[in-house]
């Protein structure tokens, strides 16, 4: 959960600060506040916060707990969590208004729907805060809600002299917060306060003797006839009634009343008088007060409109999307009509995102949702799914091809590069599109078949649409049964590593190895991790999959060390998953320790998506690596643009010339500037320097010839099992020993 302010956390927070009184004689009232929220690190942070304040504080970190204090304390004011282990928040407010607990509620709550807060204000909240909060935010809320308590008190106080002083009884009226009035039986204003004039424009003398509907909205009449001639004055009279004031001519606003009519229950004056020829109360008018709830009806629009909308983009969410599309399908059944649904993923949004960092991330997406916009009808929804992914309902299409028009249009407009703060990013879409009623009758058909012809898009190349096809159940169900396969593939041990051999291009030694993981599928054969890596990020198999492979490679290593490949370094590529988890330091470390394999023989791969959500923790985590012993390689190098930024700040001991740089050099006597940088920038930094995919005789001449030592390919060797890479190096061990003995 995420901390609502940033405050310092005292490590043991005090569950009750009632013991040692707070208040003591002679000093001014302090309020007594109670905190309730189930979370130790929020609770004390907000204790925190609010301790030497001039507040009497109790905690309480459940719902039972929370009605105790309530049940044999007084507060003034509880601040509270509305999701709670035992009693939800909604409970306990039912709790206070029940039993007549007089303490004001300010909720803080991190729940996303409408309901809860809808819910929290109908309930009586002063307040609704939603998680996280500023620290400003809180205490000003908390000002505020106890600024009004002590009005409201001080009316109250004022109220009960009113039988004895009409001149506290003016002041009272006219410092309320509220439009106080009195109307004749006839309707018309005998009294009003000056919050009339402050609020609304009108002048005391501008509405005494005139008739209530002269302040009230033209739509709200009807209702305002029922609640300005209130003749009840038990439980039965109005209350809570919403109305629009209309204020000063010349003016365009408007404002929300809640128009209470008082009642004797709440000490309201009587506007009856005894009449006695008939016996009975004779009615001569109403009393009541008004207050301005026009900035709470905003909030609650706020709330209303971002319970439907992605805050990000200001496009419809999914919630309204179903909603829009649930019509058009109505629509296109009622007239016979197609209508089109499509769904867009972004191409390479991912990596935009992961190097570029998540605020760049979001400003593209905005730039992508705007522009999406400008391709649309009227009649059509945009709407953003969540992530990198967008909905459309095209209605009424004449035929299919007005669809495809769309998509091209999409592809059209997608393709010119985006500028974010002087980065040029170009990035594509796949986009899959399903047709009522052809693909689907139903919300949930149509966007799930949309969503399959988009991964059939994916997985021809990206950047381009298509209309769903039955065929593409088939391969949707096959990448389900590939994800299950691969669940069931570390449970049954199916998982093997591979190694690629690194090699000394002078005496042609191996002195590494790269390990590559391999999946021995029970049908499939081998499948190599190009295939499967991708389904295990996606669907959370990454950590326990490179939980294996840590275990793995320790107990492979002890093998090729027992026949004298101890001086063979081990080379492992870390998933940006991995990485980013807190304990991968304490594993690494605790199964070097546990097979007695030392840190030296060690080298982790990163690429430039390494530090996807947390640099400076890659950095931190990396760092730590280096203490141990292990070293630290960049793979890939110079593919992207951050490669030189890795050499500054992470700590580095080796370079990887990548294969497609490789795969360029066709002649020995050739010029590759490319290469020949890359050589430089390792030699000038004092860094190891390895070259990837070396297949040719050429290539080694060339990287040797030019500086570079060491490499891996097939040129020498193919990844291979451990049996066989132990065969290689005992051959190796083998010729090395003969070789001593005939020098001997």
């Amino acid at each position: 959960m995420m901390n609502p302010f940033s405050a310092s956390v005292p490590p043991n927070s005090p569950r009750d600060a009632n013991a040692p009184a707070l208040a003591t004689a002679g000093t001014e009232y302090q309020p007594r506040l109670l905190l309730v929220d189930d979370e130790p690190r929020l609770l004390s942070s907000l204790y925190e916060l609010l301790q030497g304040r001039g507040f009497q504080l109790t905690t309480a970190s459940t719902g039972n707990e929370a009605i105790a204090h309530l049940s044999r304390l007084q507060f003034d004011l509880v601040l509270l969590d509305l999701r709670l282990p035992d009693i939800g928040g909604h409970e306990i407010m039912d709790f206070i208004n029940e039993r007549g607990v007089g303490a004001d509620v300010i909720v803080m709550s991190g729940e996303v729907g409408i309901d809860a807060a809808i819910g929290a204000l109908k309930r009586g909240a002063y307040d609704y805060l939603r998680k996280p909060y500023s620290r400003e935010e809180l205490l000003k809320t908390v000002a505020n809600a106890l600024k009004q308590r002590r009005l409201q008190e001080a009316n109250t106080r004022i109220a009960n002299q009113l039988e004895n002083s009409e001149k506290m009884y003016r002041y009272l009226v006219d410092s309320s917060p509220d439009i106080i009035y009195t109307l004749n039986h006839e309707g018309k204003f005998t009294f009003i306060n000056d919050r009339a004039y402050q609020l609304l424009g009108y002048k005391r003398d501008e509405l005494i003797g005139q008739h209530y509907s002269i302040l009230v909205h033209d739509e709200d009449l009807e209702r305002a006839r029922y609640v300005f001639n209130e003749r009840r004055v038990d439980e039965r009279a109005s209350r809570n009634v919403e109305l629009r004031l209309k204020c000063h001519a010349g003016s365009s606003q408007e404002r929300t009343f809640n128009n209470t009519l008082m009642t004797i229950s709440l000490n309201a004056i009587g506007m009856h008088v005894p009449d006695h020829e008939v016996k009975k109360l004779e009615f001569f008018g109403t009393y009541g007060v008004a207050r301005d709830i026009t900035d709470r009806k905003r909030a609650e629009e706020v709330i209303s409109y971002q319970a439907y909308h992605d805050i990000l983009t200001d496009l419809p969410n999914r919630i309204l999307f179903k909603d829009r599309l649930g019509l058009a399908v109505i629509q296109a059944k009622r007239k016979q009509t197609e209508l089109a649904v499509m769904f867009i993923d972004l191409d390479r949004f991912k990596l935009v995102n992961d190097t570029l960092g998540h605020v760049k991330g979001d400003e593209l997406l905005q730039q992508v949702a705007a522009r999406l916009k400008e391709c649309l009808r009227k009649g059509d929804t945009l709407a953003r799914q969540g992530g990198d992914e967008f909905t459309i309902v095209l209605p009424e299409l004449r035929d299919r091809d007005d669809a495809r028009a769309v998509a091209d249009k999409f592809l059209e407009c997608l393709h010119l590069p985006f500028d974010l703060d002087g980065h040029e990013v170009h990035i594509s879409a796949s986009i899959g599109i399903a047709i009522y009623p052809s693909h689907g009758e139903s919300i949930d058909e149509l966007l799930r078949h949309a969503d399959i012809a988009m991964y059939q898009v994916k997985g021809q190349g990206k950047n381009g649409h298509a209309f769903y096809d039955p065929s593409m159940q088939e391969v949707s169900h096959q990448k389900i049964a590939l994800e299950q396969s691969l669940r069931r593939a570390l449970e049954n041990g199916e998982l093997e590593m591979y190694y690629q051999p690194q090699i000394d291009a002078i005496g042609g030694r191996i002195v590494g190895a790269e390990a590559l993981m391999r999946w021995n599928h029970p049908t499939r054969g081998v499948v190599s991790p190009g295939e499967f890596l991708p389904f295990a990020e996606e669907n959370g198999l990454m950590i326990p999959i490179s939980d294996w492979m840590i275990g793995a490679l320790c107990r492979d290593m002890l093998q090729w060390q027992g026949i004298g490949g101890g001086g063979v370094r081990l080379s492992l590529n870390l998933s940006p998953q991995y990485l980013d988890r807190g304990d991968f330091f304490e594993k690494m470390r605790g199964a070097l320790v546990r097979h007695g394999i030392a840190p030296s023989q060690i080298e982790v791969e990163i690429t430039e998506n390494i530090c996807i959500r947390n640099p400076q923790h890659a950095i931190e985590q990396l760092n730590k690596l280096g203490q141990l012993g292990v070293s630290v390689a960049i793979d890939d190098f110079g593919t992207g643009y951050s490669s030189l930024a890795y050499l500054h700040r992470f700590p580095v001991h080796t370079v990887k010339i990548d294969q497609s740089f490789v795969k360029e050099i066709h002649d020995e006597h050739g010029h590759y500037p490319v290469i020949l940088a890359i050589i430089s920038i390792a030699r000038g930094l004092g860094l190891g320097l390895i070259a990837e995919g070396v297949e040719t005789e050429a290539q080694a001449r060339y990287l040797r010839a030019n500086g570079c030592l060491t490499m891996q390919g097939y040129l020498y060797h193919r990844p291979m099992p451990l049996g066989r890479f132990v065969d290689v190096l005992r051959e190796q061990g083998a010729k090395t020993g003969a070789a001593l003995a005939y020098h001997a």
